[in-house]
């Protein structure tokens, strides 16, 4: 960005003016010459502020846009910091009126219709830390709860068992490798209330979900048992030889990793027990066994083995 102005120092205009945005500065090419310090930047763009400190840097902003908010983070509130619109901090005994007036608002921000929102995605926010969710599967189950609450889908149902399918419902879509299992237990519901949820779900939003991804049952539960890295990559082989004679479909998945997993540790020497497989799995060793059963008579699979 150029401008022509005189320089004080070369008392000549027909030298370019260079112009720094960020310190806000008017130099002389010439000499270097500050003509001016402080200019107003018409070209700043908005910017986002992801932490606390960027948001009192940066006070023409707040807080990103987020689906997990009930207000989707756009609503305007009274800040938690104690000064006023001067900078001046308030008086000691103007602090219980600040802290009411705080409660107020925040009532305020909360419409009727949106308690149950509000408390599904303080629930979602729990959830995140308990799964080690990533924030792109966060955002996917607002989304899909967002439109389970506006066809009425939670009424007659529980708030949490609902987020839970909608959850579970974007950990397939965005192919996670986490359980219905996993989902229920760490949201202190049973099994078959998610599952029940998760049929509703899918059935009335008319959602296509994908398959299982089997290798990724295979690193899952490679990994919780400390399985070494070549076991891992034979037990792949094997499932890749499995999908590519159509044995998986009816079979749960992560049973049917479990059981190629303890079939590439048995011709591998590695010793792990059934018990162990099974509980890894989530699967009962009852299912291990069967799926086992299913592999040995592949004589290509156990008799010739897989590089």
């Amino acid at each position: 960005m150029t401008e022509i102005l005189t320089c004080p120092t070369c008392n000549n205009s027909n030298h370019a003016t260079i112009t720094d945005l960020e310190s806000g500065e008017v130099l002389c090419s010439n000499c270097g010459t500050v003509i001016l310090e402080r200019i107003e930047d018409y070209t700043h763009e908005e910017l986002r502020a992801y932490s606390l400190e960027e948001v009192d840097n940066r006070s023409r902003t707040g807080a990103p846009a987020s689906l997990a908010f009930h207000d989707r983070g756009l609503c305007t509130i009274i800040g938690k910091a104690n000064i006023d619109a001067n900078g001046k901090i308030f008086d000691t005994a103007n602090l219980p009126r600040i802290e009411r007036l705080r409660r107020l608002n925040s009532w305020i921000n909360v419409h009727k219709s949106e308690k149950s929102r509000r408390r599904a995605f303080q629930k979602l926010d729990t959830l995140k830390d308990k799964l080690s969710l990533s924030d792109s599967i966060v955002e996917k189950s607002a989304y899909i709860f967002r439109k389970v609450h506006e066809r009425d889908l939670v009424r007659g149902r529980t708030i949490d068992g609902m987020l839970s399918a909608a959850i579970y419902t974007a950990c397939r879509e965005m192919g996670a490798s986490i359980t219905l299992k996993d989902i229920a237990a760490a949201s202190n519901l049973t099994y078959k209330d998610v599952s029940r949820n998760y049929s509703v779900l899918v059935f009335e939003l008319d959602i296509k979900i994908p398959l299982v991804d089997p290798m990724k049952c295979i690193v899952k539960v490679a990994n919780k048992l400390g399985i070494n890295e070549k076991t891992k990559k034979q037990a792949m082989n094997i499932m890749s030889e499995v999908v590519k004679r159509e044995m998986t479909p009816g079979k749960v998945p992560m049973g049917l990793a479990g059981s190629v997993l303890y079939l590439s540790c048995q011709m591998a020497g590695e010793e792990v027990s059934q018990t162990s497989i099974a509980a890894a799995s989530g699967v009962t060793e009852v299912t291990i066994r069967n799926r086992f059963k299913d592999l040995i008579q592949l004589n290509s699979l156990y008799n010739r083995g897989i590089p």
